[in-house]
């Protein structure tokens, strides 16, 4: 079921508000052999593609230069959330492209870096195992919390509907122990 586009605009601006307060995201790659690995890396968001600048000593960068495929989490901070079962995230599925060294966008999008991040990135840009990835979202999912899980289809994430196509399921213990659906 798609969200009304005044409750749209309200959920979209909810996710970014959580994505804006990370100077880092939470990655997940997946190996030659099929193992995932979890791992983060400092990023800079420009036209909701997501960079990250990381080091051939890092199994991600192997794994995204084999496949080209990641996973994004932005997840609410546990001090912070009202509970720990239900706390905010915004999970993104991307494709992952490598980005040239001296083309125009691996130029700008280094500066771009330098100012958020400092002097740390002109020794990095100087060291050949680094590679600049462009993470481009294809899909996602944000959860606000208990029954608020919204999909978005769409590469803008702007198409957002209410993921009510699956309940959460109790054991019912005295009809036998069928399982109900609960709403969501």
């Amino acid at each position: 079921m798609n969200v009304r586009l005044e409750d749209s605009q309200a959920i979209h601006d909810e996710f970014e508000t959580l994505r804006q307060g990370f100077s880092t995201l939470l990655m997940a790659t997946v190996g030659r052999d099929g193992m995932p690995e979890a791992s983060y890396a400092a990023y800079l968001e420009r036209d909701g593609d997501y960079y990250i600048y990381v080091s051939e000593l890092s199994t991600h960068t192997g794994n995204l230069m084999a496949n080209g495929r990641a996973s994004v989490l932005f997840i609410e901070d546990e001090a912070g959330a009202g509970h720990l079962f239900a706390r905010k995230r915004l999970t993104l599925k991307c494709e992952a492209a490598e980005v040239a060294r001296g083309c125009q966008e691996f130029d700008e999008t280094l500066q771009a870096m330098l100012d958020r991040f400092g002097s740390v990135i002109e020794t990095l840009r100087g060291l050949d195992d680094f590679h600049l990835f462009r993470l481009r979202p294809l899909r996602g999912v944000y959860v606000a919390g208990f029954a608020r899980a919204y999909a978005m289809d769409d590469p803008s994430l702007s198409e957002i509907r209410h993921m009510r196509d699956k309940g959460h399921r109790r054991r019912d213990r005295q009809a036998g122990g069928s399982d109900q659906e609960l709403a969501s």
